[in-house]
């Protein structure tokens, strides 16, 4: 999924869930379980995204 973020200037604000669908559509993973699943796993996903990328500027955002 690392080519399907959503991103603006300096933030990462989440997948193309759409594409996150089809993949685990593609892989036999159950709609529900990606319906409970993927909101959760996008939310500590963009969160770790974004700090790695502020430690990396040096605590600078934006």
């Amino acid at each position: 999924m690392g080519g399907q973020l959503r991103v603006l200037p300096g933030a990462v604000i989440g997948w193309d869930l759409s594409a996150a669908l089809a993949l685990g559509d593609a892989l036999g993973v159950p709609p529900l379980a990606m319906a409970e699943l993927l909101p959760v796993i996008e939310a500590v996903m963009v969160a770790k995204l974004n700090e790695q990328m502020d430690h990396s500027n040096g605590g600078k955002t934006g």
